[in-house]
C-alpha cells in the first residue's frame, strides 16, 4: 500500500505571547516571556505566584455568552484557536465531504477547573450531591475533540490522546498516520491546556516541578541555565490542519510543510524523572527519523522539550548528543517554554507550529533568560541563547516528553513537489 503525503495547510494559536499565530510568531521572534503574577486566583500561600497566563482573554469575546458557560476554558481554548486554523486554511466545510474530516486533539489534564469548581461547591454542602448537569461533559478530555466535530459537523475519526505533556504530539502522530493511510482526507488536530488554578499550581508545586522565583516571574523559565529551577506553568492551545497532499492540491490550498514522520517510546524509569542518560529521548527521535526515513544530517532545527527543570534539560541534551554525533555541532536546539512557559499537553502543538513558521520563515526562535552556562551541559551545543537566529531550515523536529516516561516526536520538513 502506498502512503499518501501529509501537508500542514492551517494553523491556529493562543499562547501566553499572542492569541493569534502571527501575534505568538512575533513574540517568539522578539524572545517576549510570557510570565507574569497570576490573576486567576489569591496566591498569597502558594509557594509559586506566577504562571504563563492568555492575557486579556474573554471567552465571550469569541463565543456566545451561553455557550461559553457550558464549557470549560481548555475547550473555549481550543475552539478559538481551531476557528483561526479552518479560516487559515480556507476550508469550506459546505463544499467538502466532512465524512472525511476528523478531529483529533490532546491535552494531559482537561477540564481540571470545572473539576475544581463542581468539588468546592459539594465540600461546603450538607452532602447532598447538587452537581451541575455539565460537570462531566465539561471535565473529561474527549470533549474538546467533540465540540469542534459539532461545530464544524466534522465526521470523521474523532478523538483525544493522553500522554501528560506528549499529548497534543501523539495526536499529531495519530493525526498524520490516519491521513497517510487514507483514513481521511483532513484532520483538525493539535492540544489545549488550562490548569492554572488552586489544584494546578498547588499539585504540581507539591511536586516541587515549578519555579519559584517569585521576585523575577519573567526570567524564570530558563532552560539550560545553570540557576533553573523548575518549570512555568503556562496555558493555551494550537490547533494544525493536516491534509493529504493529494486533496490540498486539488482545492489549491497552501502549503507550509509537509509532516514526514512521527516516534514514540517510553523510558520506563519514573513516573516524572525522565531517564538519565535520556534512553526514551534517545529512542523516540530514532524512531521518528526512521519513520521519516531521514538520518541525523537531515534535521537542522529541534525545538526541544527543554522544561527548565534540573533534570529533564541535562537528559535531554545528552539524548541529543549521543544519538546526532557530530551532527549535533551543527543543529540549531531551542526551548521556546522560555517564553510561553510549559502548555502541557498543548505543548506540542503549540511547539510544532514553531517549528513549521521556523521552516517557512527561515529562523530559529530563540532560548530566552540564558544567564550561567551550565557545566553539566554540552557547551559546544547551539542552543540559540537569547536571540532568534536566521538559518535554512529542511527539517525540524519537534520533541515533547509526558510525566510517566511518554516520549513522542514529531518531524516537519520543508514542502518540496
Amino acid at each position: 500500500m502506498e502512503l499518501k503525503r501529509v501537508v500542514v495547510t492551517g494553523l491556529g494559536a493562543l499562547t501566553p505571547i499572542g492569541k493569534t499565530v502571527p501575534e505568538y510568531w512575533e513574540g517568539l521572534m522578539n524572545g517576549v516571556s510570557g510570565a507574569a503574577p497570576i490573576t486567576r486566583f489569591d496566591t498569597e500561600k502558594f509557594k509559586t505566584k506566577f504562571a504563563c497566563e492568555v492575557k486579556n482573554f474573554v471567552a465571550e469575546d469569541y463565543l456566545e455568552k451561553k455557550e461559553a458557560r457550558k464549557i470549560d476554558p481548555f475547550v473555549q481554548y481550543a475552539l478559538v484557536s481551531t476557528e483561526e486554523a479552518v479560516k487559515d486554511a480556507g476550508l469550506d466545510f459546505e463544499t467538502l465531504n466532512t465524512n472525511r474530516i476528523g478531529v483529533i486533539w490532546g491535552s494531559g489534564i482537561g477540564g481540571l477547573k470545572t473539576f475544581l469548581d463542581e468539588i468546592m461547591i459539594f465540600a461546603k454542602g450538607d452532602g447532598t450531591p447538587r452537581l451541575n448537569p455539565f460537570f462531566i461533559p465539561k471535565m473529561i478530555i474527549d470533549i474538546a475533540p467533540g465540540h469542534i466535530s459539532m461545530k464544524y459537523g466534522l465526521r470523521g475519526p474523532n478523538f483525544s490522546c493522553v500522554s501528560a505533556c506528549a499529548s497534543s504530539t501523539n495526536a499529531l502522530i495519530d493525526a498524520f498516520t490516519y491521513i497517510r493511510l487514507g483514513k481521511a482526507d483532513i484532520i483538525v488536530s493539535g492540544g489545549s491546556e488550562a490548569i492554572l488554578n488552586e489544584a494546578g499550581i498547588g499539585g504540581f508545586n507539591a511536586m516541587h516541578a515549578l519555579s519559584t522565583r517569585n521576585d523575577d516571574p519573567q526570567t524564570a523559565s530558563r532552560p539550560f541555565d545553570k540557576d533553573r529551577d523548575g518549570f512555568v506553568a503556562g496555558e493555551g492551545a494550537g490547533t494544525i490542519i493536516l491534509e493529504s497532499l493529494e486533496h490540498a492540491k486539488a482545492r489549491g490550498a497552501k502549503i507550509y510543510a509537509e509532516i514526514v514522520g512521527g516516534g514514540m517510546s517510553a523510558d520506563a524509569n519514573h513516573i516524572t524523572a525522565p531517564h538519565p542518560e535520556g534512553l526514551g529521548a534517545r529512542l523516540v527521535m530514532q524512531s521518528a527519523l526512521d519513520d521519516a526515513g531521514l538520518t541525523t544530517a537531515d534535521i537542522d532545527y529541534i525545538n526541544v522539550h527543554g522544561t527548565s527543570t534540573p533534570l529533564g534539560d541535562i537528559s535531554e541534551t545528552k539524548a541529543i548528543g549521543t544519538l546526532f554525533g557530530d551532527d549535533a555541532y551543527r543543529l540549531n536546539i531551542s526551548s521556546t517554554k522560555s517564553m510561553t512557559g510549559h502548555l502541557l499537553g498543548a505543548a506540542g502543538a503549540v511547539e510544532s507550529i514553531a517549528c513549521i513558521l521556523a521552516i517557512k520563515n527561515g529562523i530559529v526562535p530563540p532560548t530566552i533568560n540564558h544567564f550561567t552556562d551550565d557545566p553539566a551541559l554540552d557547551s559546544k551545543l547551539n542552543f540559540t541563547f537569547n536571540k532568534a537566529q536566521k538559518r535554512d531550515i529542511r527539517a525540524a523536529l519537534s520533541n515533547t516528553f509526558g510525566f510517566g516516561g511518554h516520549n513522542a516526536s514529531v518531524i516537519f520538513k520543508k514542502f518540496e513537489e
